[in-house]
């Protein structure tokens, strides 16, 4: 067997391979506990662009001076948006309370899987 026309046999399978494959990259949007209804409604909107594209999303609250002594005022604004995506997303990864912020990371459900 010609050895160099087996490892030309093999960068092909790669490159093809490597066609078909999909970037997921991770978009963050930033929020605050005391979110207006209109900024929530336009960071829900780029999420759900963002989940559209097949992006990962993932929701950073920060909190800042005294905000962080009821940190439920932010995850009750997390759970708001995990509720509205809950259709095009799952969640992937939720940490509580590490230092001054919470995340919340959501994937995309596969068009063809959606309901």
């Amino acid at each position: 067997m010609n050895y160099g026309k087996y490892k030309y046999e093999q960068s092909q399978k790669a490159r093809e391979s490597k066609k078909k494959q999909t970037k997921i990259t991770v978009k963050e949007l930033k929020l605050k506990p005391k979110i207006s209804p209109n900024d929530f409604d336009i960071k829900l909107s780029k999420a759900k662009e963002f989940l559209e594209n097949g992006n990962k999303v993932k929701f950073t609250m920060w909190f800042r001076g005294r905000e962080s002594e009821h940190p439920e005022y932010g995850q009750r604004v997390l759970d708001k948006y995990e509720k509205e995506l809950k259709d095009i997303s799952t969640v992937d990864l939720t940490t509580n309370n590490e230092g001054n912020s919470i995340t919340l990371v959501l994937l995309p459900i596969p068009k063809r899987k959606r309901k």
